[in-house]
């Protein structure tokens, strides 16, 4: 084994584990020691590393996160949440407005920053109302996940996919969205049905959330913003990344928000994880390993460019290593697909997007979700989320490929 597949093959077992063990390394930290490494041991010059790295994927992750933070400092997503915790409603209905609320949130903004921002004010929520905040908050996690989905501009992995793939935004939403709009459905139908007549929580919970204060100006800011960048990127041919970094400039150019403020809202760990495993994947794929590993595939019959194939890998992979490291890994089967790039890249987005609901880890957005409630004495295992991930991944999955395959 030669320095290039050693380090890949320890970098994805950190994906797989989560750090490495003996190392207080995360996947983020595991990413960015490998590309060093890969420096440091001569199989990439420090110019082919950084020439690895898809600086449109990247600049465009980060201009949405600027978008993302002047909502959040908005006091935005608060306002959002706690009205719609306190709808006068019954709690199945509850439960409904919260799936909708996450999917559309979700499907427009990154659905990490939306899990983060809504989850322990759900918690609130539900404590005033005496109830059990767990099937809202399995709801919440699941919906984000599943509305993601329905556009390139949901998650990371669907940013990636869009930019390196030179996927259409119109056309890609033409063929998620009704996948993603049951899928919804399916996770109201599945976490009501597994929480039927215990809705009530047994003892009443302090969980006061100290939110960010209501600023409207700069709210209908963090709005327009949106609505802009949504109608460039249906209606025009306009790079993405240039789109998302002009709406970053202008909330940036402000008279009462701090830039440091903004900029303290940035995911730099997801920026790293990106920059570290572009680099790690340049160096696989300027040694020639990705290409014999596909070939040796379709030697045995495992076409990975077939749908089925890459649909099931996807599905798979994503929730041994996580989306994002299974996405660039299959990216160029993806662009080898039946159909074109822009099938390949559909059928790569929604599995590896909506596969994130199977188990606890399978999803940073499911992780977030449980980390911010246990801070509020919440807790949501492994078995618990099962009960609702693993038929909500099967559902949505078959809902997917269905209708893929009818298109």
């Amino acid at each position: 084994m030669d320095a290039t597949l050693a380090v890949f093959a320890l970098c994805y077992l950190g994906m797989l584990l989560g750090g490495l063990p003996g190392l207080a390394l995360d996947r983020t930290g595991v990413a960015l020691l490998a590309a060093i490494a890969l420096v440091a041991l001569g199989e990439a010059t420090p110019a082919q590393a950084w020439q690895s790295i898809d600086v449109p994927t990247v600049a465009l992750l980060f201009g949405l996160m600027i978008v993302s933070a002047q909502l959040e400092l908005a006091g935005f997503y608060e306002a959002v949440t706690r009205r719609t915790s306190a709808l006068p409603v019954s709690p199945p209905a509850l439960l409904a407005a919260v799936v909708a609320v996450a999917g559309l949130l979700s499907a427009v903004l990154a659905n990490d920053i939306v899990c983060l921002a809504m989850a322990p004010l759900l918690v609130e929520g539900c404590a005033r109302r005496r109830l059990d905040p767990v099937p809202y908050l399995l709801a919440l996690c699941a919906a984000a996940n599943v509305g993601s989905a329905a556009t390139l501009i949901g998650n990371p992995q669907n940013m990636l996919i869009g930019e390196v793939l030179g996927l259409d935004f119109a056309r890609y939403l033409a063929a998620a969205a009704v996948p993603a709009a049951l899928g919804l459905a399916v996770v109201w139908a599945v976490v009501a049905a597994a929480h039927r007549g215990r809705w009530e929580a047994g003892t009443p919970r302090d969980a006061a959330v100290d939110a960010a204060p209501w600023r409207p100006w700069q709210a209908a800011k963090g709005i327009a913003a949106v609505l802009a960048l949504a109608a460039a990127f249906l209606a025009t041919d306009w790079p993405r990344e240039v789109v998302a970094l002009g709406a970053a400039g202008a909330l940036l150019a402000s008279r009462e928000t701090n830039s440091r403020a903004l900029l303290a809202k940035v995911d730099g760990q997801l920026l790293v994880l990106f920059i570290g495993l572009f680099v790690v994947h340049g160096a696989l794929s300027a040694s020639g390993h990705v290409d014999r590993a596909f070939e040796a595939l379709r030697a045995a019959g495992v076409d990975p460019s077939r749908a089925p194939v890459l649909f099931s890998l996807s599905a798979v992979l994503s929730n041994l290593v996580s989306n994002v490291p299974a996405t660039m890994l299959l990216l160029p089967a993806a662009a080898r697909a039946e159909g074109g790039a822009e099938a390949g890249g559909a059928l790569l987005a929604l599995s590896s997007t909506l596969a994130g609901n199977f188990l606890l880890v399978g999803s940073i957005a499911n992780l977030i979700v449980a980390d911010q409630a246990a801070r509020l004495g919440v807790r949501i295992g492994w078995r618990e989320h099962a009960r609702v991930g693993v038929p909500v991944t099967i559902a949505t999955l078959a809902i997917a490929a269905a209708w893929l395959a009818l298109r």
